[in-house]
């Protein structure tokens, strides 16, 4: 089954690629592979999430945040690949930056957000390597944070 007849069946669309903010560019594809930059969760041009985890957003909503940064992590993907993400062969690693409290420690449970988006999407093609950190701070006050390494055909 197609990632996009996968998203389908779950009620999921990817967006529009969303632009850099700042001086970087979405992805780079070398050797095989396309890193694709952090991605915040944007939704219709707007964050969906911002602040500290749990003080300022749930964990429930972190999670569902780091939903949306798979969805744009894909369009981005998408983009890289003209549109053709048939030739996705499977998700390397994802580097999740997760915007804490001093005494939050359950960044990996924010991080299964994506991770359980991922092999919903692709069964084992989606399993990965992975980095769930905290930090004090991250780019618009965005809760999360996500950053991409897929292995493409």
């Amino acid at each position: 089954m197609s990632i996009e007849s996968k998203l389908e069946e779950l009620g999921l669309s990817l967006p529009e690629a969303p632009k850099p903010v700042a001086a970087y560019i979405p992805a780079v594809t070398s050797r095989g592979q396309v890193i694709v930059s952090g991605q915040l969760p944007m939704q219709n041009g707007e964050l969906m999430s911002t602040g500290k985890i749990p003080s300022q957003v749930s964990v429930e909503d972190a999670q569902t945040a780091a939903r949306q940064c798979v969805l744009n992590g894909l369009a981005v993907l998408k983009a890289e690949l003209d549109g053709d993400l048939s030739r996705l062969a499977r998700v390397v690693r994802i580097g999740a930056f997760i915007q804490s409290d001093d005494d939050f420690y359950a960044q990996p449970q924010i991080a299964n957000g994506a991770s359980e988006l991922l092999l919903e999407l692709l069964g084992d093609s989606g399993r990965h390597a992975r980095a769930a950190v905290g930090v004090n701070a991250l780019p618009l006050n965005a809760s999360v944070e996500i950053e991409f390494t897929f292995e493409v055909d």
